[in-house]
């Protein structure tokens, strides 16, 4: 038997993916969603994480989307306090503004009032080695897992989430067979993560990103899903 977390990225970003996230737990496979603490969409989300209990909830820590919680980290932001990060972490980075702000967002978390279950990272900056002793340092303070995009079952130091992550359920990917093939590619493991983006397209959306479209189309393969032997969801 397989556990199996399937995870919705980006909670909190706008009303229409918060909506749709919560189709993809309600009616869906979807067990677990990581949420932002810094856009638009955060206040409706901690209302719909509070109304649904059985959701596990985590944070999706930022550095390259919304404003900091932090109001001095200048490396980071430009002089309205929005980031200017890419994915690509640059070398001139401070490193010790990165650690003070992933930890006011997961302060911020807390003070919302739900009881996060991991975190993980947008476009997955915690995989970059430069920022694993910050990893580390979080995981351990706050005693929490931490999604496994190492590609390794053990980062001395973290508690990682599962013992496997597949991020690939996005773009060309997204296909009907994607969840009734996953078996095929699994080893000898007992838990896995599978990352998701579902939504419902609303103008915050499309100002913000460009990963619009298959958002619904994502939405309708994880509803329509039925899992079946070796998977369980947890």
């Amino acid at each position: 038997m397989i556990k199996l977390i399937v995870n919705a990225d980006d909670f909190g970003y706008s009303r229409g993916v918060n909506h749709g996230i919560i189709d993809a737990y309600k009616y869906g496979i979807v067990n677990s969603t990581t949420m932002f603490v810094n856009m638009p969409g955060t206040e409706h989300a901690v209302e719909l994480a509070k109304n649904n209990p059985g959701l596990r909830v985590g944070i999706h820590l930022t550095l390259t989307c919304g404003d900091a919680i932090s109001p001095n980290v200048p490396s980071l932001t430009n002089d309205d306090g929005q980031f200017i990060l890419t994915r690509d972490v640059q070398k001139d980075l401070k490193l010790e503004e990165i650690d003070k702000e992933w930890e006011a967002q997961i302060e911020h978390f807390l003070r919302l009032g739900l009881e996060p279950t991991h975190f993980d990272s947008h476009h997955h900056m915690h995989n970059h080695p430069e920022l694993l002793p910050i990893v580390k340092r979080l995981s351990k303070k706050y005693d929490m897992p931490v999604r496994n995009v190492f590609y390794s079952e053990k980062v001395p130091g973290v508690k990682l989430l599962t013992d496997v992550f597949y991020g690939d359920f996005i773009r060309e990917n997204v296909t009907e067979a994607y969840f009734s093939t996953l078996h095929e590619r699994i080893g000898d493991v007992s838990n896995v993560e599978v990352m998701c983006h579902p939504g419902y397209i609303d103008q915050e959306l499309i100002n913000g990103s460009s990963y619009c479209e298959k958002r619904t189309e994502e939405l309708e393969i994880l509803i329509n899903t039925r899992l079946s032997e070796p998977f369980v969801l947890v």
